[in-house]
């Protein structure tokens, strides 16, 4: 069997949050694998435990990749505060072909496009992917995974953190499908009465009031945020009461357009006219839509340089959809240039942190080796980029785990599923199977 297939037969995908099938990138030739431990989400820090306790896996699993690739050269992209996970990388990339990228610690340096050019000083085209220019990118947790894939061990578990308002933050292994509440239960409980939940960051994440909902492979912590603060309260609004507070306040500043990371590197991102779509009927917006094409949805605009904290990210993640409805493909037509005051431009984490108001919950999260075995779990057919996987179990029957409980669809794209505990298969829909430990 070879590197290919055991990635397939595994069920790797990008642990980062993206969840594309890391076997396809395997297949690629390149120049450069870049691995991808930025961690610039506030308060998450599994990337960094997995860096400082896994060290030999990660670099092993990079080496392997840079193998398959015929890349000519493997970087780290690791901030410079995150010493011990430099040292650890370090100490174990002597005999291999790899670099460390040192990056300041500012948001959001994890963003592909971003990462590329730091490492690399290569620009992606736009609507382009890192292979455009010899590049593949993959988060240091999915290097992990493929290590393990390597020698037959499918992912079964999900390094995440859990953190903000629980009384013994951490980072640990919890197996696919495990519920939120089991998580929270593990770290401890809750520190507060009310609370809500920020699902992989408070940035880029969602918000839920939701304890049944379940660990992914794509998940990269919990953050348990008390019901009041003002974090909940911004996600908690609706989109139509978000696009109206848009559509009155928007005073067209530009501020949200000059701190836009995308922008900054070139690209044709400006979310003050993305906002004028708002007050523009559909036949005219068109126009202003197009603007939003190449955002990441980083959510720095909404979150931190807009003065008057409308939703510009919002409209933008409404205009890319809208834009997908009809159809339409924007094309940027001037080169890509990296604007001249771009350095000076980035938002540094420990401030975004303070206007978020999340000092408080800026906690250490230590790894925590301990199994967390749940009684049942939850596990999604489709946890990746493509199609459901298809189970290949029926109700009743004994897993054990790691045992392959839904493979893809016949020439389609997508990932191998397995069990992430031993038990009994009691359910399945057409979206999951619920295993029960016996």
């Amino acid at each position: 069997m070879d590197f290919v297939e055991k990635l397939l037969n595994a069920g790797v995908v990008g642990a980062g949050g993206a969840g594309f099938p890391t076997h396809i990138k395997a297949k690629s030739k390149v120049e450069f694998v870049i691995a991808n431990g930025a961690e610039c989400e506030p308060l998450l820090h599994k990337d960094f435990e997995v860096m400082v306790n896994f060290a030999p896996e990660v670099v092993n699993g990079m080496s392997l990749m840079i193998e398959n690739t015929s890349a000519r050269l493997g970087y780290f992209g690791i901030k410079s505060k995150n010493a011990k996970a430099i040292e650890a990388i370090e100490s174990n990339i002597s005999d291999h072909p790899i670099e460390i990228c040192e990056l300041g610690d500012f948001y959001p340096a994890g963003d592909e496009y971003e990462l590329v050019y730091s490492v690399t000083k290569r620009l992606i085209p736009p609507a382009g992917i890192p292979l455009n220019v010899g590049c593949i990118v993959n988060n240091v947790e999915t290097f992990f995974n493929i290590s393990r894939a390597a020698e037959g061990i499918p992912v079964t578990d999900k390094l995440l953190t859990v953190t903000g308002a629980v009384k013994k933050p951490s980072t640990f292994f919890a197996p696919l499908g495990t519920s939120f509440e089991k998580l929270i239960d593990y770290a401890g409980g809750p520190s507060v009465r009310d609370y809500a939940i920020f699902v992989s960051g408070v940035m880029m994440g969602s918000l839920t009031y939701d304890l049944n909902e379940v660990v992914k492979k794509t998940t990269a912590g919990i953050i348990v945020l008390p019901k009041d603060h003002y974090l909940v309260n911004r996600k908690g609004r609706s989109q139509p009461s978000k696009l109206r507070i848009g559509k009155s306040a928007c005073d067209q500043c530009s501020s949200c357009t000059e701190f836009c990371p995308r922008y900054l590197l070139g690209y044709n991102v400006q979310p003050h006219k993305v906002m004028r779509s708002l007050v523009f009927t559909s036949a005219s917006s068109e126009l202003w839509n197009q603007y939003a094409e190449l955002c990441c949805s980083c959510g720095l605009c909404s979150l931190y340089s807009c003065p008057e904290e409308l939703y510009p990210k919002e409209a933008c993640d409404q205009s890319k959809a809208e834009m997908r409805k009809a159809s339409f493909k924007y094309v940027q037509s001037h080169p890509v240039k990296v604007h001249p005051i771009k350095e000076g431009r980035r938002v540094p984490v420990k401030q975004l942190i303070k206007k978020l108001n999340l000092q408080n919950f800026n906690l250490h999260t230590p790894f925590n080796k301990e199994e967390l075995i749940p009684h049942s779990v939850k596990i999604y057919l489709k946890q990746h980029v493509g199609e459901p996987s298809v189970p290949v179990v029926k109700i009743g029957d004994h897993v054990k785990k790691g045992q392959l409980i839904a493979a893809i669809p016949e020439g389609k794209l997508g990932a191998n599923v397995h069990a992430s505990i031993g038990g009994k298969v009691t359910e399945i829909s057409e979206d999951y199977l619920k295993i029960i430990a016996v």
